[in-house]
């Protein structure tokens, strides 16, 4: 705001500061392009006084190189039609740097073109670079950092961006640069195109598309030598699957200017980048190529480093899922249903479980847990389990395998602590054995809903060293359900164990007391109902003695009554035969 005063010396009311308008240059055209008239701005800011320039092309004044004649074209064809046309362009005569344009239909018979023009003041490239480049890098998901490198691509340098990365990186993990004369097989990641919404572009260009660039395409050779390279049309693979697409031959046309940058990080060629401008943007420079290197530079490391912790995640994963147990088998007679949950993003923590048929018709049911989170307790578990198990199919007595588990635990090298419990079940009549090493007690959840904890001897945990493991039989009723748990659904920070023991008889009772009840619902019920107080990893295990099938009677077809035999006196004696003849004299 600024203030004035008044012919009497009074203050005046405050105005606004007007808008300075003085570096618009006007000009008109008749319907051919020819100049019909010149403003005073114009000649300032251009040099040319309006005594030359009247009827002539403005295609041989300003608009000079060829891209910039098609614009031209394409500008009074739209005029022509009576709408609006803009656009930002620069080279031909114009001059040093970016100009905005605007074309209008001028009202009258003589039609014609209202054209005005104003010099657009670069940003900064210091900023702009800083600016851009600090887009880059916000995650470590390598789509996204792609797609960043993209977007601080364009608009600001250029009309359109793609970014590629090396597949043999991406599927083998084979970090070597392209030799000379080899084809690039590379996968694109990210592309923006100015103007186009993201859906258009990924249809034309689809992200995670795997192609193959012939040896002597910029984009291979970028990526064997290292250097950028600048080229002025459209590579041959590109055009054919961009024609494909409705309206995609029309929107590559656009695009006259293009340059192809490696990306290489640590030493090596991870990928390559190429940027294309449209006719109405200057054609790349060597000025253009420092700046696309030093942007380059910062999105290959960024990239690459995205590319390790895929990597390393996709590794972490793949023996975590190695480390959880096969498909598990139900002993016949025996209804068993568990649900494992762990804790964080891992795959697979410390807690266990298993399930062993014996010869003699016995199940076997384990549930462990190695004290700790992560990659150290999962590689404690699988070695219990896994010797848990062999020493269940050998039929050892409860409390013999816990203490060789224990003898085990204790000659690990990180001397770890598990808790464990080990239980026999007999369908046939019901009987069971325990015995645990420091783990929570079982609970029982009787037919109707009922609940009660079994409490055995505790144990001490696997690795301290106990002499021995007390081992105690029980009854489990008929239609009762036997719970094992690790302590990650009844114990946290904010819970006590007290209250998860009550809040898991309730959960357990509320689950299995209806008659219809299945094992595995009411498994994945309790734990998601207790797991958002959980801190810990989770293990469930049910099981119940299943109720013999009922032995079918024979088919009504054969339980007929017995046919009747004739009455009695139908049944009359057999006809005495004819007398036998005399035998010989003598007989």
């Amino acid at each position: 705001m600024e203030s004035q005063r008044a012919g009497d010396g009074k203050p005046a009311l405050p105005r606004r500061r007007e808008p300075d308008l003085a570096d618009l240059a006007a000009f008109t055209l008749d319907p051919q392009g020819r100049i019909a008239s010149w403003s005073v701005t114009a000649t300032q800011l251009f040099g040319h006084p309006a005594h030359e320039v009247a009827g002539h092309d403005l295609c041989d004044v300003l608009m000079t190189s060829p891209g910039q004649r098609q614009l031209v074209a394409h500008a009074l064809a739209e005029v022509a039609a009576g709408r609006v046309w803009t656009a930002t362009v620069a080279g031909g005569d114009l001059g040093e740097g970016r100009f905005a344009i605007r074309c209008e239909p001028l009202a009258g018979l003589d039609g014609g073109a209202l054209v005005i023009i104003q010099h657009v003041s670069p940003q900064p490239v210091p900023s702009w670079l800083s600016e851009a480049t600090a887009r880059i890098g916000s995650t470590l998901d390598l789509t996204q950092t792609a797609a960043e490198f993209a977007d601080a691509a364009v608009p600001g340098f250029a009309d359109a961006a793609t970014i590629y990365a090396a597949e043999r990186l991406l599927a083998a993990d084979e970090l070597s640069s392209l030799r000379a004369g080899r084809a690039a097989v590379v996968r694109r990641l990210a592309v923006r195109l100015a103007g186009h919404e993201q859906a258009v572009t990924d249809s034309l260009l689809p992200p995670g598309e795997v192609l193959a660039f012939a040896a002597d395409t910029p984009h291979s050779r970028v990526m064997a030598t290292s250097a950028p390279v600048l080229f002025d049309e459209i590579v041959d693979e590109i055009a054919e699957r961009i024609g494909r697409r409705p309206g995609g031959s029309e929107i590559a046309a656009d695009y006259n200017s293009f340059l192809a940058m490696p990306l290489v990080a640590r030493g090596v060629v991870v990928g390559c980048a190429t940027f294309a401008r449209t006719l109405a943007s200057p054609a790349f420079n060597l000025g253009d190529i420092a700046l696309a290197g030093e942007l380059a530079s910062r999105a290959a490391v960024c990239i690459d480093n995205a590319r390790l912790y895929h990597r390393e995640r996709r590794t972490a994963l793949a023996l975590q899922r190695g480390l959880l147990p096969g498909r598990q088998r139900v002993p016949p007679g025996m209804e068993v249903a568990h649900r494992y949950l762990p804790v964080g993003a891992s795959v697979v923590g410390g807690d266990w479980h298993d399930i062993v048929g014996l010869p003699d018709g016995r199940s076997v049911l384990i549930v462990g847990d190695a004290m700790g989170h992560g990659p150290e307790a999962a590689a404690v578990m699988v070695q219990l389990r896994t010797a848990a198990h062999m020493l269940a199919s050998v039929d050892l007595p409860p409390g013999e395998i816990l203490h060789r588990l224990d003898e085990m635990a204790a000659g690990m090298a990180a001397s770890p602590f598990a808790t464990c419990i080990y239980t026999v079940i007999d369908p046939s009549d019901g009987s069971c054995v325990a015995a645990q090493a420091g783990h929570l007690p079982p609970v029982i959840v009787l037919r109707g809903g009922a609940t009660r904890v079994l409490e055995l001897p505790p144990g001490l945990p696997l690795g301290l060293g106990a002499e021995s493991f007390q081992t105690t039989e029980f009854s489990l009723p008929p239609g009762a359900t036997l719970a094992l748990y690790t302590d990650g659904l009844v114990e946290s920070r904010t819970r006590p164990l007290d209250s998860g023991l009550a809040a898991l008889r309730g959960a357990l009772g509320a689950a299995l007391a209806g008659p219809r009840a299945t094992l595995g619902s009411a498994c994945a019920t309790v734990t998601q109902m207790l797991r958002q107080h959980g801190e810990d990893d989770i293990t469930l295990v049910l099981a119940r003695i299943r109720k013999p099938d009922p032995v079918p009677g024979p088919p009504a077809a054969a339980r007929r009554p017995p046919v009747p035999g004739p009455p009695a006196a139908a049944r009359r004696p057999p006809v005495p035969g004819p007398p036998a003849p005399p035998g010989p004299p003598g007989s």
